[in-house]
């Protein structure tokens, strides 16, 4: 990319963040910032180019989509993330969400169920210099147990009902935001207290079913 297109792509992510972002109550600092880092424009397929600052979802593959500039945003605002957090994200997909992730965390543990869309996100996010970045190709309906507790948890693929086993993978005073139902779809932020679990009902959604060992429970 030259030097003209790297600045047009600046300024039109810039424009990005403030028409579609901020100026819909989007206001932490960290998470702004990092919409205006993150080059949305290498994680969206060519023939997207011109979309890529589009505030709208875009198909990746595979039945995937990489999610709207104002859904990433306004999710990764709800974790209220600080820089020591450590972060599991479930469904890597483009890894254009992971990125976001972390360039606020210290740590983010990526699961994705499809190789080739990990494979991909692996390459892209390497390739940009995150090291504070960790990658697993599975069920991430299953978490990732070993690493647990989290901090904070992204779904980013709804399940029909609450992940309870991911919920367990939360640190007192955790933070989770997943996309739940099968038809009708809200984002749910969950908070760990102790032994008590809070659920807030957010903004209604359209995120791809969540796959794996968890489409088959009730």
């Amino acid at each position: 990319m030259n030097e003209e297109r790297v600045k047009d792509a600046d300024q039109r992510r810039g424009e990005m963040v403030d028409y579609q972002i901020a100026s819909r109550g989007v206001k932490d600092e960290h998470v702004l910032n990092a919409m205006r880092k993150v080059p949305r424009e290498l994680f969206v397929r060519e023939v997207d180019l011109g979309l890529a600052f589009f505030d709208g979802p875009l198909s990746i593959g595979f039945g995937q989509t990489i999610s709207q500039p104002y859904i990433v945003a306004y999710m990764t605002e709800m974790l209220s993330l600080v820089r020591g957090d450590r972060v599991l994200e479930i469904g890597t997909g483009s890894g254009y969400q992971t990125a976001v992730l972390a360039e606020i965390a210290r740590e983010v543990y990526t699961i994705e169920i499809i190789d080739e869309l990990s494979l991909g996100a692996q390459e892209k996010l390497l390739g940009l210099g995150y090291e504070n970045v960790f990658f697993r190709i599975g069920d991430g309906s299953e978490g990732w147990p070993e690493k647990a507790p989290f901090d904070a948890i992204m779904i980013t693929a709804a399940p029909a009902t609450m992940p309870e086993r991911l919920m367990g993978q939360l640190a007192d005073g955790g933070r989770m935001v997943v996309p739940v139902g099968r038809f009708e779809q809200y984002l749910e932020l969950i908070v760990r207290k102790g032994d008590e679990i809070k659920r807030e009902r957010l903004i209604g959604v359209r995120f791809v079913p969540m796959t794996g060992r968890i489409q088959k429970e009730k």
